[in-house]
């Protein structure tokens, strides 16, 4: 590791932030020394706020029908080979019940863009599942909704909005995306849902289309100055019925390298290690623990509809990646010195 990325290291350790040019240079100057540093450094960080505790959520895909038509998403509108289906207020109920039996204090409801869940819908489940489970949490993962929309569902009782920005590039986002969806609304989404009082989520794929370190530069600036309470990345991963079928998906040792400058960024962020790090590597998971993150989110959708949420190619939907298996999680987690905790695992607010 040469002096300049030592010393860019040891900066934002202690200042929680870098120049536009230096995070690029820390990318380009990436080595297994350099990652092994951040690594070290972030774990420190994170031991410093949550101890060792790593926080379990029941994830619950709750339909795989999306009015968009995202060009790295299976679930995208254009997908005819997708298998799509919606999950009734009932069995995601059922799926909640199940998940407070097997110890999960969090539930984050996930979907596509579908228009059959409007307001009055989720709001009538998010009241349901609060007077069943009142000591959880309830995160909701929907995409861009109106500003009124977001405060009703808070009403409600989410607690937390996932929303990742994908890139904080508006060129790069135009070539993700169709034109009907701006970068313009997207920052909006997120600067309302940070103003109406949730744990605010980010995040972005690494290794997508047309990125560079220039633009994966600008997200990590976007973390800084948005300063949200959770970030989800995770590597790009070709879906075989979208226009990026025969791109090359991302790096997992970027990805973990980019959690751990995230850590250093925020201290107290809640980070995954995301279903997709699990996906390129049996052991994903505990390699992005090591890095920095805290965030595990095994999966309780019903059986017959896990891989029918196919956001991308070969996604691990049983394993450990099932919450029915919470305990060998829990081992996992335990032989690289972790403890997964049943535990609400709110945002500790340390600024």
């Amino acid at each position: 590791m040469n002096g300049s990325i030592s010393s860019l290291i040891d900066r934002l350790a202690a200042a929680h932030r870098l120049e536009h040019g230096e995070y690029k240079a820390l990318i380009d100057g990436r080595t297994p020394e350099a990652a092994e540093r951040l690594a070290a450094l972030a774990s420190e960080a994170r031991k410093r706020i949550y101890g060792n505790k790593i926080y379990i959520r029941g994830l619950i895909e709750i339909s795989s029908i999306c009015k968009n038509d995202c060009l790295y998403c299976g679930l995208r509108r254009s997908n005819r080979s997708c298998q799509r289906y919606r999950l009734d207020a009932d069995k995601i109920l059922s799926c909640c019940r199940e998940g407070y039996a097997l110890g999960f204090r969090t539930f984050v409801l996930q979907g596509g863009e579908d228009a059959y869940f409007t307001d009055g819908r989720l709001c009538g489940l998010l009241r349901a599942i609060k007077r069943e489970h009142p000591d959880c949490a309830v995160t909701l993962s929907f995409g861009e909704r109106s500003r009124e929309s977001y405060e009703r569902l808070r009403e409600a009782g989410a607690d937390r909005y996932l929303l990742r920005h994908e890139t904080a590039d508006a060129a790069h986002y135009a070539k993700l995306h169709p034109a009907s969806m701006s970068f313009e609304n997207r920052m909006r989404c997120l600067n309302d849902l940070k103003a109406l009082g949730y744990q605010v989520g980010c995040g972005f794929m690494v290794g997508s289309p047309r990125q560079t370190s220039e633009t994966l530069a600008s997200d990590l600036k976007f973390v800084e100055a948005f300063q949200p309470d959770m970030c989800g990345i995770g590597p790009f991963i070709p879906q075989s019925e979208t226009p990026f079928r025969a791109e090359k998906a991302g790096s997992l040792e970027l990805t973990c390298y980019l959690l751990s400058i995230l850590r250093l960024i925020r201290p107290n962020l809640l980070l995954p290690a995301t279903t997709a790090l699990g996906s390129v590597h049996p052991f994903g998971r505990e390699m992005g623990i090591q890095a920095g993150a805290n965030v595990v989110m095994p999966n309780l959708s019903p059986q017959a509809v896990r891989k029918k949420y196919a956001l991308y190619d070969n996604k691990v939907t049983d394993g450990d990646e099932s919450a029915q298996c919470v305990a060998s999680l829990a081992a996992r987690m335990a032989a690289i010195g972790y403890e997964a905790v049943i535990d609400r695992g709110d945002v500790i607010r340390s600024d």
